[in-house]
């Protein structure tokens, strides 16, 4: 069977999808995304994605390309269509296609929405979070809005393809004061030998991830104790356990930073844990 994709009002072929050479995504990296979890036929706080995609499209002034309900519509009809089961749905709205210019193009421009699915590997993935991933450390090198998730994503593949380089699935982006910021695609946490959970506050500085906060309320429900502040790297390789969250991989146990060996080179129990509970503190709605 093949691929669906949704594009600016029509249900296309994947391998036919595309969109026009001045669409100022493509030109200037002028847009937004967001990734919705499909787990089991049911799509993932599509609500709570759906709200960050209207904060990022508000602060930087691209409209909707149609209306909230519409966009949920899509999304149910593209995982529905793509017969995906556990997989992911991508929507990623730019501010439309326009002659090439810096200035904003006039009012009657209309945005351009993109819908993509596709299937992953349910063992695959419970496979690799049973082994833990390594990790590598890059300097921050991000402008400062990085609150915004915007398709101009440069250098998180350089420092996740650093990363792969030197053998590890992802990359952990370090301040010039010495602390991690977050991952490449992912939040970054660690526990503290002393049981302490610890990620960074995500005020600013760095995205405000939507299976972060699902991971916090289990925190707050499970009674386990966190802080929301800043760790080093070194922090980081004395710590019990450490672990990555993300729609795209929910809570990834990492056993080695850069070439240290996390706790006893195995995924701790807490992230394992966390892991096993997330989807039983997420919202769902029916594929």
């Amino acid at each position: 069977m093949s691929r669906i994709a949704y594009v600016n009002g029509q249900y296309v072929r994947h391998a036919d999808a595309a969109v026009h050479v001045e669409d100022r995504g493509y030109q200037f990296a002028d847009g937004v995304y967001e990734v919705c979890e499909v787990w089991h036929g049911q799509i993932v706080d599509m609500p709570r994605h759906l709200d960050r995609l209207d904060r990022s499209l508000s602060e930087l002034r691209i409209g909707w390309p149609m209306t909230r309900a519409a966009v949920e519509f899509v999304v149910r009809q593209v995982a529905r269509r793509n017969m995906v089961r556990n997989g992911l749905v991508y929507i990623q709205v730019t501010r439309g296609v326009s002659r090439r210019d810096h200035f904003f193009p006039p009012d009657d421009v209309a945005p351009s929405i993109v819908v993509t699915a596709r299937s992953t590997n349910l063992e695959a993935a419970s496979a690799q979070a049973a082994e833990g991933i390594a990790v590598v450390s890059y300097p921050e090198n991000r402008w400062p809005r990085v609150d915004i998730k915007t398709v101009a994503l440069l250098p998180n593949v350089l420092a996740k393809q650093n990363a792969k380089e030197h053998g590890g699935k992802e990359a952990w982006y370090v301040d010039t004061t010495g602390f991690v910021t977050e991952g490449g695609s992912t939040n970054a946490w660690i526990v503290t030998k002393e049981g302490t959970l610890v990620t960074r506050p995500a005020e600013s500085g760095i995205l405000k991830g939507i299976t972060r906060a699902v991971v916090l309320e289990l925190i707050r429900r499970e009674g386990l104790t966190f802080e929301e502040r800043p760790f080093s790297l070194e922090e980081a390789f004395d710590a019990k356990e450490a672990f990555v969250t993300a729609a795209t991989s929910i809570v990834m146990p990492v056993v080695r930073v850069d070439d240290k060996v996390i706790g006893n080179g195995h995924p701790g129990t807490v992230a394992t844990r966390l892991r096993e509970l997330f989807h039983t503190a997420t919202d769902f709605q029916m594929v």
